[in-house]
């Protein structure tokens, strides 16, 4: 928001964002060239504008936290213009993870519908691997023919979901967003801090991968 950048070099926070808008703009069009083909960004904003203290941090320093989500939607479909045709582009929505960490929680209800509704993208990667992050209610607002990834198997823990819990929480998600524009996947990377304490070493890691493999194929077939 307006406190993103000292005013004594940004007087208007405007030409800040547009500033920022640039930088990106120069890297997708360094991507594209090297042949990119799918443009994922990560962003840690927006899911974190969904946890209430947040929101009151918002509003104690003067500012609107839904102004700011129609905002910064508009900030990053600003850099997603810059993408050329045929690159598809999704977004991550990260609550944190390093060293098994979080730092928001809250459902996505309260900017479900500007960012699944207003973001260019054409799929959406979110976490939803612990009771942190909600019900799965908000997927209503995601039109087609927008896809959605289901960080359903964590990267914050070495215990290993059972396939079951996974199957059982698809179905669920599946009553806001058709079967066929879901996918699962884990919660975040396992990398957020390599070399510096990831609770999961690769064992756990391809166990995981296995599972994810395992449920996908029973879920959506081999094709």
């Amino acid at each position: 928001g307006p406190k993103s950048a000292d005013a004594a070099v940004y007087p208007d926070i405007e030409q800040y964002f547009a500033d920022l808008v640039a930088v990106y703009a120069a890297e997708i069009g360094q991507l594209a060239a090297l042949g990119c083909g799918l443009l994922q960004l990560d962003n840690t904003a927006l899911p974190c504008n969904c946890d209430r203290h947040a929101r009151a941090d918002v509003r104690a320093r003067g500012e609107d936290p839904d102004a700011l989500t129609a905002r910064y939607v508009k900030l990053v479909n600003d850099v997603l213009s810059a993408c050329p045709p045929g690159m598809a582009k999704a977004t991550h929505m990260c609550r944190g993870n390093l060293k098994g960490a979080w730092m928001a929680e809250g459902g996505y209800e309260p900017i479900a519908e500007k960012v699944f509704g207003g973001l260019n993208v054409d799929a959406f990667l979110l976490e939803f691997d612990t009771p942190r992050a909600g019900d799965f209610r908000p997927l209503r607002f995601v039109p087609a023919p927008k896809r959605v990834v289901l960080g359903l198997v964590s990267t914050k823990t070495p215990r290993l979901e059972s396939a079951d819990e996974l199957k059982r929480r698809i179905d669920e998600a599946s009553r806001f967003v058709p079967l066929e524009r879901l996918g699962i996947s884990p919660q975040c990377g396992f990398s957020s801090a390599p070399g510096a304490g990831q609770p999961l070493g690769e064992h756990d890691q391809k166990r995981k991968l296995d599972l994810l493999a395992g449920v996908a194929r029973d879920v959506w077939g081999s094709g």
